[in-house]
Order: structure tokens, then C-alpha cells, then sequence
């Protein structure tokens, strides 16, 4: 190419009529998902069209019809991401998600929300038992979140989450947050008899002990459980899912009342009904004479010729819930909708919910249902968008409590 007089500074001119000999590519951020599409702001894309619209203009000391010096490399510096570009994707990259073995489907949904790719972890058993973990890839520096249940088997979902705080403590995360969509031992809150274990404590102190920076719960048992934590809790609440659920049976407001199948759960029971339009509450009295065992005594309320919801945080054996719905029906309730976050399942539980007491049980994923324990009165919803907005809160040191205001 022949130069001119202009010397090495001039600049390159895209002549008059003539087609450029390049296409800047957008960055992959530009295609982010809807959690993403915060970043553009900050990533400083405005300046790339910016610089290429520049190209354009005429520089200082050019002369029509003369060919100019084209500056090896001078298109890098249009066409790649702006420093400030690079420390933002540096930092999202900072960000890993990992699953444990108890609910890969839940992990893979979070996950994909985030836009992410789950983590490379390798997760065994001996013969014996045992649980063997390893990090198949650097997180040094990262922010690490563990999605892991404890559900059942609660002792070996436990012990799994606890060796993997451990192997990634030891791979020098910068933080490792323990995503617990369900939390085993949540029952043994408190003492209600003498020389009992308060086994919630202790499971608090294990995830402690093992190296968690922060928990991040859904629908404890009780609200006391948060404290039993040394480090920080965010408790979210999957009722925002159940919510927009019943919203769309449009059921009139009028007829429904929202029922609290124990003492225990009035306050959760109260919240639930304050989001249905301040819908009226019914209590159930309940006695239970020995775990897994309950009775009605009393119901409180009325729910005559209502569709009846009722709310709690797990079913396990199904007991309570089912004793609650034939009471509503008793009382003279139109339909019974049982609705609730943990689907525990224990035996006899899906003979109880498939006996025609329920016209629908709603529950979400924070639990896997084996294919078996599906029947037709059953509807699972997926909480994997709030988790995932959850995690990205806390990533980004974002409030937390606006998801439920």
C-alpha cells in the first residue's frame, strides 16, 4: 500500500462509497437472559458504537484522494471490550454453582436461570459408605453456591454437603454459600420434653463448622432455626410461587378461606392469607399423641360452602394434613386444596393424599418426587426462578427481602 506525508499517527479513513473491510462483533454479553440484561450499562457498550462511528468523521491534517498509513492492530482497540468490560466479566465469572446429588433437576433449572453451567464436581460412595468429593475445576477466588436438600436420606445428603463445603473450603473459595431448599432437622427446633436433643442446633453447627460463609434457606420450620446460625441466613419463601398458582384458578375471594392445619403454623397460615386479598383464616386444633400421629379436635373458623387452602411447610406422612381435610369437609367446605413447599412423601403419605380428600395438592421441587409417588391430584411447581434471583442477590450484595415485599 503507498503512504503519504501524514505520517504514523494518522488514522484510517473509510473512503467515500466504498464498503468497510470489517464487521465489529458485538461481545457475547450483548445475548445475555433477562437476569443479565442489567449488565449493559455497566459493560460500556455504548462506547464501541461510539469509537466505530468516529471511523467516519475526518481526522485533523487529512487530505482528499490521498491513500493513508493503516496502522497494523489499530482495529483491536474498537473492536475488543473496554477495560471496564473486562472487570465485569471477571467478576461474573467469580460466580459458580454446584450441585450435590439429592436434586441435580433443581441445580440444573437454577443454574440455567443464571445463565450458568453447573459446576465440575465429582461426587462418589465407597463399598463402605463413605463419600468421596473433588472439584473438577479451579474455583480460587470464586463465589461458590451449593445446591443441596437434605432430604431423604436426610444422615447422607447431610454428610455429603458437608464434605463438599469442605473440599471446596480447601479449593480457596472466596466464599461457599450452602443452598439448602429443604432443611433437614428443622422439626427438632426446641425441647418439648426433657432430655431431647435440639438437633436443628447442631446441623447448624456442622454446616458451620465445615466452612459456610452463608445459608440460604426456603420455608424453614421455624423461625427460630435462623438463629441457630453463627453466619448470615437468607430465608426466602416459596409461597410466592404457590400464590401466582392459586391466582390463576381465579377463584372468587369470596369463597375461599385459608385454613392453618395446626397452632404452629397460624403465623404462616396469616401471611398466606394476607397476599389472597386478606382472605378469611380458619384454624385447626390438633393433638398429637406421638410423632407422625395426629388428631383434630377443633376447627376455628368457617369454611361452610368455601374452597378451603391449606397451608403448611412439609407434608411428611401426610397424617395431620389429611386428618385437617376430612375436618373441612366434615364442616361442610366445598373443595380442599392442600398446599405446601416440602413434599417429604414418607409412607403412607400418597395413599392418604390420592384418597379423594384433596381436589389438587400443590407442592414444589425443593424435593425431588420419585415417579412412583406421582398421582393424579398432584402438581409440582418449580422454584427454581426464585432461587436463582436469590443467588443473584446475594451475589451482587442486593436486598433480599424485596422478593416478598
Amino acid at each position: 500500500m503507498n503512504t503519504s506525508g501524514s505520517g504514523a499517527g494518522a488514522r484510517p479513513v473509510a473512503r467515500p462509497n466504498s464498503t468497510p473491510k470489517f464487521t465489529a462483533q458485538k461481545p457475547f454479553y450483548n445475548q445475555s437472559t433477562e437476569i443479565h440484561a442489567t449488565l449493559k450499562e455497566s459493560l460500556g457498550v455504548g462506547v464501541l458504537e461510539q469509537h466505530l462511528a468516529g471511523l467516519n468523521a475526518t481526522p485533523n491534517g487529512f487530505v482528499p484522494g490521498r491513500p493513508v498509513l493503516e496502522v497494523p492492530g489499530w482495529r483491536d482497540r474498537y473492536t475488543q471490550p473496554s477495560a471496564t468490560s473486562n472487570a465485569v466479566l471477571s467478576s461474573l465469572s467469580r460466580l459458580r454453582i454446584f450441585s450435590g446429588t439429592s436434586n441435580p433437576n433443581l441445580s440444573a433449572e437454577v443454574a440455567s436461570y443464571l445463565g450458568l453451567e453447573l459446576g465440575k464436581i465429582k461426587i462418589k460412595r465407597f463399598a463402605d459408605g463413605e463419600i468421596y468429593v473433588q472439584v473438577q475445576e479451579s474455583i480460587r477466588g470464586c463465589d461458590v453456591f451449593l445446591v443441596q436438600p437434605t432430604c431423604p436420606p436426610v444422615n447422607d445428603h447431610l454428610m455429603e454437603l458437608l464434605v463438599t463445603i469442605d473440599a471446596c473450603r480447601r479449593a480457596s473459595a472466596r466464599s461457599i454459600t450452602a443452598v439448602l431448599p429443604y432443611y433437614g432437622y428443622a422439626r427438632a427446633d426446641r425441647k418439648t420434653q426433657g432430655r431431647e436433643s435440639i438437633a436443628a442446633k447442631l446441623t447448624a453447627n456442622l454446616i458451620t463448622e465445615a466452612g459456610a460463609d452463608r445459608v440460604l434457606a426456603m420455608d424453614l420450620h421455624s423461625g427460630q432455626c435462623v438463629g441457630y446460625f453463627d453466619i448470615p441466613v437468607d430465608h426466602v419463601y416459596g409461597e410466592t410461587v404457590i400464590l401466582d398458582y392459586l391466582a390463576s384458578k381465579r377463584i372468587a375471594t369470596g369463597d375461599l378461606v385459608v385454613v392453618s392445619p395446626d397452632v404452629g403454623g397460624v403465623a404462616r397460615a396469616r401471611a398466606f392469607a394476607k397476599k389472597l386479598n386478606d382472605a378469611p383464616l380458619a384454624i385447626i386444633d390438633k393433638r398429637r399423641s406421638a410423632h407422625n400421629v395426629s388428631e383434630v379436635m377443633h376447627l376455628i373458623g368457617d369454611v361452610k360452602g368455601k374452597v378451603a387452602v391449606l397451608v403448611d411447610d412439609m407434608i411428611d406422612t401426610a397424617g395431620t394434613i389429611t386428618n385437617a381435610g376430612r375436618a373441612l369437609l366434615q364442616e361442610g367446605a366445598r373443595e380442599v386444596y392442600a398446599c405446601t413447599s416440602h413434599a417429604v412423601f414418607s409412607p403412607p403419605a400418597i395413599e392418604r393424599l390420592s384418597s379423594g380428600v384433596f381436589s389438587e395438592v400443590i407442592v414444589t421441587n425443593t424435593i425431588p418426587v420419585a415417579p412412583e409417588n406421582v398421582f393424579p391430584q398432584l402438581t409440582i411447581l418449580s422454584v427454581a426462578n426464585l432461587l436463582g434471583e436469590t443467588i443473584w442477590r446475594v451475589y451482587n450484595a442486593s436486598s433480599v427481602q424485596a422478593l416478598r415485599d
